[in-house]
């Protein structure tokens, strides 16, 4: 017996579509308890996930999935070398990173730019921070809206972090430490102890220091994850996971671009010059510290029926504050700034329910998500008194680093106290109910049926900013919206044999006009969400060899919402087509290799032009020979198209093609060394920008090695 509290405040509105949608709900639930067949659930072969309490929804094998998934695991972090999301996406097709302010996870997947798609065990995690990888067991990327499975937002996709828990009936620890040639180091443990027959304990702790080849910058991170698993009975399992992170790092905006040529001519390049010049003080700091708590139980009430239930509750305070490039004249930079706080509570409540048949697996969910959000701006603020000559004190040279100097010589002051510029609190609840089902309509045909229920409840309190320089606000005023979204599923595959497949699938996502951050509505209060729709058209093919094939061609649109009551204009949405192909896999018993392509062409979607922040063409190889029992040598290339950093000035960053190479010895079952090398050429090359005078310089040659240590 399942019992289903939903809030009262969801009937407001669509009572008569929530109480038929609430009726369906409990109606499938009931049946598939008292339907289920004797088969027992079971997921075998290349599976989504691991972890199936916490991951993708539902457990079923990558080739009957009608989407396009690409999965990197523990071992491909360790030995490519990766040490961030950021590093990862590089070798993900239809995905790359953007800037994101020098202080936050932030990525372009399929077209769509997102700072808030990003999940841990398949619970939001949309707090912008960078995310450490010392306690994950795989991460998986789903391309396409994702709706159904996550809830708002997954427009262009999505990334997931699988975390590793406990394992019962295993003992084990794992040492890492490692050293780049720009003096950055890192060490991590975890181990793993069997406590008894029922329980086990895992501890994973990690620390880096943070060092580049940028002037200035440093960090600190430090995690720390005790973890517990316990099995009450074979059927019933219960986790608890603890997460404690605190991180601090330098924030670098990266360099300002300049035209080299007339107008017609060209475009705004960053300019090489100033490569080595850093735009920022001592005071360009980003800090997070959080607390995350986790509870999760599996039961299988019967051979054929499991539920599974997270609860989490999630604290961050996180700050940052920078001085950034604002504007550039050829010789003078003009320089601006913020300081920023973000105090963020969340309590997310996750029920599944999943029964297999004769002829297919039904997914019943229910999620419950209770956001508390403050945010409080400051701009950056120069004192100089006596700069009579300039009459601005926030321009300098440059090419100089003493930022305490302005562009007439005069010395000037910095604080990010003085001057608020916005403050919001923000209430959220997120009520949804989604069924997904895989039916088996025949040997050959496959169909993936479903939809969800999202009722978002939005109270946002703005602060007033009192007039003039000043630290004081006076008085606030409260609105709020309540929106809600019925986001479908169609997916249909043919398979011509077991190990073939093709497939045609419709999905849909949106996104409140709160944004993904929840500070403001800007001018956007009446609008109605932005719908995202998404058609892929896709072929997967497992060779007996050990290689995976897949092709995709998928149609997304975005529908930007419509003001309210008649007569309101719909803003410019965005039409985005391409097709992606993947090839991974052993070769053979000595050599295996992962290729992926993509090919975006994004325009309004009324009208045509080329779009910022998405280059045409990406594509990335990793190919590895092991050469015996002891050794390996892999070898890396990256490829990223042109792209628009501004649409307004036509400011552009180059292609480039990036070449790495990671070596590999195992004298033994208990040591492992690693050698990887970035950027192989040595070549300069700028991979993102945030505006046109903030493009980031990449990474030089850099050599890493790492010693793992298994006992």
């Amino acid at each position: 017996m399942i019992i289903i509290i939903i809030r009262e405040s969801i009937l407001l509105g669509d009572e008569f579509i929530m109480k038929k949608i609430i009726f369906l709900f409990a109606l499938v639930i009931t049946t598939s308890a008292i339907y289920a067949q004797d088969e027992e659930l079971e997921v075998k072969g290349n599976v989504l996930f691991k972890d199936q309490v916490n991951s993708m929804k539902p457990p079923v094998p990558i080739i009957n999935v009608p989407q396009t998934v690409s999965i990197i695991t523990d071992e491909d972090i360790l030995d490519q070398g990766f040490r961030a999301l950021g590093d990862i996406v590089r070798y993900v097709p239809g995905i790359h990173t953007t800037q994101g302010e020098g202080h936050r996870d932030a990525v372009v997947i399929r077209g769509v730019r997102t700072t808030a798609d990003f999940y841990q065990n398949g619970l939001r995690d949309d707090v912008q921070y960078y995310r450490s990888l010392y306690n994950v067991e795989q991460v998986e990327v789903l391309k396409g809206p994702n709706a159904l499975l996550f809830g708002r937002g997954g427009t262009g996709g999505l990334i997931n972090r699988v975390s590793k828990k406990a394992l019962i009936g295993e003992t084990f620890t794992n040492m890492n430490v490692g050293l780049d040639s720009f003096g950055a180091g890192d060490f991590s443990v975890d181990g793993n102890l069997e406590v008894n027959d029922s329980a086990a304990f895992r501890l994973m702790v990690h620390s880096d220091s943070l060092a580049n080849h940028r002037d200035q910058y440093d960090g600190e991170r430090f995690g720390i994850n005790p973890t517990m698993t316990f099995s009450v009975n074979p059927e019933t399992e219960i986790g608890v996971s603890f997460e404690y992170l605190d991180h601090e790092r330098y924030i670098d905006r990266g360099i300002p671009t300049s035209r080299t040529g007339g107008k017609s001519t060209s475009a705004d390049r960053p300019v090489d010059a100033l490569n080595d010049i850093t735009y920022g003080t001592d005071g360009n700091v980003h800090t997070t510290e959080a607390s995350i708590l986790t509870g999760t139980l599996v039961h299988n009430y019967s051979d054929s029926g499991k539920i599974n239930l997270t609860v989490s509750s999630n604290d961050f305070n996180k700050m940052y504050q920078n001085l950034y490039v604002n504007s550039y004249d050829g010789t003078n930079v003009e320089l601006k700034g913020y300081n920023d706080v973000t105090l963020r509570e969340t309590t997310t409540i996750a029920l599944t329910n999943v029964n297999a048949f004769d002829r297919g697996t039904l997914t019943v969910g229910l999620d419950i998500i209770e956001t508390d959000n403050e945010n409080t701006r400051f701009n950056s603020y120069f004192d100089n008194q006596n700069s009579a000559s300039s009459g601005v004190s926030n321009k300098f040279v440059a090419t100089s680093k003493d930022f305490q100097i302005d562009k007439d010589g005069n010395r000037t002051a910095l604080d990010y106290t003085s001057d608020i510029k916005t403050k919001a609190k923000t209430e959220i609840e997120v009520t949804s109910i989604y069924l997904n089902g895989n039916i088996d309509l025949s040997d050959q045909w496959i169909m993936v049926l479903g939809a969800r229920y999202e009722q978002v409840d939005t109270s946002i309190e703005k602060f007033s900013v009192a007039s003039g320089r000043s630290a004081l606000t006076t008085g606030s005023a409260t609105t709020s919206r309540d929106d809600s979204n019925l986001s479908p599923r169609l997916g249909v595959i043919y398979k011509p044999q077991e190990n073939m497949s093709l497939y045609l699938s419709y999905s849909e996502s949106f996104i409140p006009k709160s944004g993904e951050q929840y500070k403001s509505w800007g001018s956007n209060a009446a609008f109605d969400p932005d719908v995202y729709e998404n058609t892929e058209l896709g072929f997967k093919y497992d060779l007996d060899s050990g290689i995976s094939l897949a092709l995709s061609y998928f149609d997304q649109e975005t529908v930007k919402g419509q003001e309210d009551g008649v007569g309101g204009s719909e803003v410019i949405g965005m039409a985005i087509d391409g097709f992606e192909f993947g090839v991974a896999g052993q070769v053979n018993d000595q050599n295996s290799i992962n290729f992926g392509l993509t090919n975006v062409d994004a325009t309004k979607s009324a009208g045509t032009g080329e779009q910022k922040e998405i280059p045409e063409l990406t594509w990335s190889l990793w190919y590895t020979h092991q050469a015996n029992d002891l050794f390996s040598i892999s070898f890396g290339a990256i490829y990223q198209d042109d792209q628009l950093i501004n649409k307004e000035n036509e400011a552009r960053l180059d292609d480039f093609t990036r070449l790495d190479m990671a070596m590999v010895f195992t004298p033994s079952d208990s040591d492992t060394v690693r050698l990887n090398i970035e950027n192989l050429s040595d070549d300069t090359y700028y991979p993102h920008s945030h505006s046109t005078h903030q493009a980031t310089v990449g990474e030089p040659l850099n050599l890493r090695v790492s010693y793992q240590k298994t006992f």
